[in-house]
């Protein structure tokens, strides 16, 4: 997500005593829901070699929508796609949704939360993502308490209702990890019949900001089992600003699963970074995961888009082209902090494949394209 805050005042968070096991429960195949699917576990289908940039069919027009960063776009079981992001007040949580892509970007906007005014969640309102899971809704995002507006930890929303836009979203809390630190971007998905939880948190005892941790889930609110390390920040382009290793999505194609994940400060060098598993290894071992040692997707002066990043991922309309989902800016100079800036639209384009079986994701596309 967006978090980008003095170093020291990071690593002035402290970490709690580890939290210790937490209670064993086994997730059904049978109730994995769409959303994951169409993004982790649709799929081992294979992906023929294409090369990325434009969509096919439908014209959109990029930006798709302005001022919203780290979207989050859900296809849901109704045909229609669910559309969430962070708004640049970082005060509330909003939905859209069409029958098209395209479409989201004219589709109304439903304020579904709004930040406390005192207490617990009542500032940087960031990083929504919605899913579906065993017949509910949820939404997970991070907020802050109005007394210490950087101690930014992860809450989940409900609703029982089969329409997202009615209905009552209840605060199910926290999600409790390992560490009582600075943590945020949670995104869950499942695979192999268990549901996973991957986020972002600064461990105790280490030099960066954040990394990516991985852990098995009991339900939709709650970790089981080990929390494991994924990724975290090492190389120069990880670096930069910042030690950030954030905003992860997964996407399962070709016998592996790929998970993205975003890197250093949030201004024009702000990247996505990828690793890579087989779909049939343990993604609890650290060890079945290779880390690209290049950023797969940054910033380009030719098409004028600076600080792609925390993407997701969907499909186009025909249900086979993956599409990238992700904000960029149109600039590259930004006076102050970028966290200020609020000019981080959403975008979307293909995503490539190379022969090899790998995401290709090419450039970011430029406007109007």
């Amino acid at each position: 997500m967006t978090h980008r805050h003095a170093l020291s005042r990071r690593l002035l968070l402290q970490g709690a005593a580890a939290a210790g096991a937490l209670a064993a429960a086994p997730v059904s195949a049978a109730r994995a829901d769409e959303a994951a699917r169409a993004t982790a576990d649709t799929a081992g289908r294979t992906v023929a070699a294409r090369a990325p940039g434009a969509l096919p069919g439908r014209p959109y027009t990029n930006p798709l929508v302005r001022n919203r960063a780290d979207p989050h776009i859900h296809r849901h079981t109704d045909g229609r796609y669910y559309f969430t992001a962070t708004a640049p007040e970082y005060d509330r949580i909003i939905l859209r949704r069409s029958r098209t892509l395209a479409g989201i970007a004219t589709a109304d906007e439903a304020v579904v939360w709004r930040r406390h005014t005192s207490g617990d969640m009542a500032a940087h309102i960031w990083a929504p993502e919605i899913h579906h899971i065993d017949g509910r809704w949820y939404v997970y995002f991070a907020a802050a308490p109005a007394h210490d507006v950087w101690r930014i930890r992860m809450w989940v929303l409900e609703n029982r209702h089969p329409d997202p836009f009615q209905g009552t979203w209840t605060e199910r809390g926290g999600i409790t990890t390992a560490w009582d630190t600075f943590s945020l971007d949670a995104t869950t998905f499942t695979h192999r019949g268990s549901r996973y939880l991957a986020w972002a948190q600064h461990e105790p005892g280490m030099d960066n900001n954040t990394a990516v941790f991985l852990s098995r889930m009991a339900d939709p609110l709650t970790l089981t089992g080990p929390q494991v390390r994924l990724t975290t920040p090492e190389y120069d382009w990880e670096c930069v600003g910042f030690k950030v290793n954030e905003g992860a999505a997964f996407l399962r194609r070709n016998g592996r699963i790929f998970m993205t994940y975003s890197a250093s400060a949030t201004d024009s060098n702000y990247c996505l970074g990828l690793l890579t598993a087989d779909d049939t290894s343990d993604l609890m071992d650290p060890a079945s995961w290779t880390k690209s040692p290049t950023p797969v997707f940054t910033s380009n002066d030719s098409t004028r888009q600076y600080g792609p990043g925390h993407n997701c991922f969907t499909v186009a309309e025909d249900g086979r082209t993956d599409v990238l989902v992700y904000h960029a800016r149109q600039y590259k100079e930004i006076t102050g902090d970028p966290l200020h800036d609020p000019n981080r639209h959403t975008r979307l384009q293909r995503l490539g494949w190379k022969p090899d079986g790998t995401p290709d994701f090419g450039v970011p596309v430029a406007d109007r394209t």
